[in-house]
């Protein structure tokens, strides 16, 4: 049954459980498969192909544990690979932090201004433009 699949949420370390804790508030009886990818933290000082290559190798492993939806919960991932991991994963959906969360604070300010604070892959790639 599609509804008892887990939700897959992933980040480079463990602040992607601020993601999964809002998520249990929204959605409570979901199950959620967590992977912080301590071994190789921090991405943003990595080459993107090294990054995209653990991103993949996540992806893969959550697809492996039966994901209904995977969540990108990392920002330098999601300013380099949400397109290639969507590929992957078709016909699970990938969801990146960058377009929501970038909307969101839009939304949310005075003067439509936001300053980011990211990681040196995730400037160099202007995600946040």
């Amino acid at each position: 049954m599609e509804n008892s699949k887990p939700i897959g949420v992933f980040d480079s370390g463990i602040g992607g459980l601020s993601v999964v804790r809002s998520l249990k508030k929204v959605l409570p009886n979901e199950n959620i498969i967590y992977v912080g990818d301590l071994k190789h933290f921090p991405y943003g000082t990595k080459d993107e192909e090294t990054v995209k290559t653990y991103a993949k190798n996540i992806t893969k492993f959550l697809l492996d544990n039966g994901v209904k939806l995977i969540i990108v919960a990392c920002n330098t991932v999601s300013s380099i690979a949400v397109d290639d991991l969507k590929n992957i994963a078709n016909p699970v959906n990938v969801i990146g932090m960058i377009q929501s969360g970038a909307e969101y604070a839009v939304k949310t300010t005075r003067n439509k201004k936001v300053g980011v604070i990211s990681t040196p892959l995730t400037a160099k790639k202007h995600a946040y433009k």
